[in-house]
């Protein structure tokens, strides 16, 4: 808008009756979040052009689109914005995604984060998934010094789904068998004492299932802490690893007055604290689920709206927490 015509409409307002001026605040405030999105969602791009599609680096303006800035690749042609390839592409309500954050990192449920936000119920599953599509994928790389692993057990849920292979129970009920079963779920989960966590969800826990996935994670010269399981000790002879087994059924809770587990079995009851709040999580989503709460160990208290949303959009790279011991 022109100068002039800025300062004609401005003149205007005055004249309006508290309900339009009411509205108007309204619309001049969900677009001052609109602009905080898009400011957040394009930094990355701003400081550092790359085509999605290619990797190549010439890139030119290319007009808008949903507000957010077009490119052009000058080599492959293909068009983009900020947003490409994220798992945020084609959300809409830009408006109300810091908001939305804010509900992730408060930990509520889909129906009232749909309420908190002012959206619909689908809407605020469809973002949550969304929403966690990266913190999911973002863990410890690789682990050095003192390293801990435990598997921890969920309850296998099918909730949400409209067919079950076995008669239905109350959401966040209890498995027909005590102990481990095929009703379980496990994951493990390993965390340094740097506070560098990574976790997996697996079919069993045996040697077999549990090498694959500490081989690439723990460095050379790592040392794992595990309880006497068996299947760590065939891991560790496996990989080359110095291994230190704690007997927590004879009570012995730490070796050589440095070595136990009990930093990883604190984030394990942590977690499952945490989870209790939702009433059972169903399984299909249980990825999504550990990485929400990676999230929220890494920045804790610290944890901001648009952190959060910076983690959606896969903008933090390095997604664990560095806290002393």
């Amino acid at each position: 808008m022109k100068p002039l015509d800025f300062k004609t409409w401005l003149e205007q307002v005055n004249i309006l009756n508290r309900r339009q001026k009411e509205r108007l605040r309204t619309t001049l405030n969900r677009q001052t979040r609109t602009d905080e999105v898009i400011r957040l969602v394009e930094r990355d791009i701003q400081e550092k052009p790359l085509c999605p599609h290619c990797g190549n680096t010439q890139l030119y303006r290319w007009g808008l689109s949903c507000g957010l800035q077009r490119y052009r690749c000058r080599q492959c042609h293909h068009t983009f914005n900020a947003l490409t390839h994220t798992p945020l592409a084609r959300l809409r309500h830009k408006d109300k995604w810091l908001t939305y954050s804010q509900a992730l990192i408060d930990g509520i449920s889909v129906r009232k984060a749909a309420s908190y936000c002012d959206v619909a119920k689908n809407t605020s599953f469809k973002w949550r998934h969304r929403f966690l599509q990266a913190p999911a994928q973002q863990k410890a790389g690789q682990m050095k010094g003192i390293a801990e692993a435990d598997e921890t057990f969920f309850l296998e849920s099918f909730k949400g789904n409209r067919h079950l292979p076995r008669k239905a129970r109350k959401r966040g009920g209890k498995a027909v068998k005590r102990g481990t079963s095929a009703e379980q779920v496990p994951v493990l989960v390993v965390r340094d004492r740097d506070g560098a966590t990574a976790d997996f969800r697996l079919t069993g826990v045996s040697a077999k299932e549990i090498e694959p996935v500490l081989k690439p994670l723990l460095a050379p010269d790592a040392i794992l802490c595990t309880d006497g399981a068996l299947a760590y000790v065939t891991v560790a002879k496996n990989i080359g690893l110095e291994h230190h087994p704690v007997n927590i059924a004879r009570g012995i809770r730490v070796v050589q007055g440095a070595y136990h587990i009990q930093n990883v079995n604190a984030y394990d009851s942590r977690l499952k604290q945490w989870l209790i709040r939702f009433h059972g999580v169903a399984t299909a989503y249980l990825e999504s689920y550990l990485g929400w709460r990676r999230m929220i160990e890494r920045f804790g208290n610290n944890l901001l709206p648009d952190m959060a949303l910076r983690a959606a959009l896969g903008q933090e790279r390095q997604f664990q927490q560095v806290t002393a011991t």
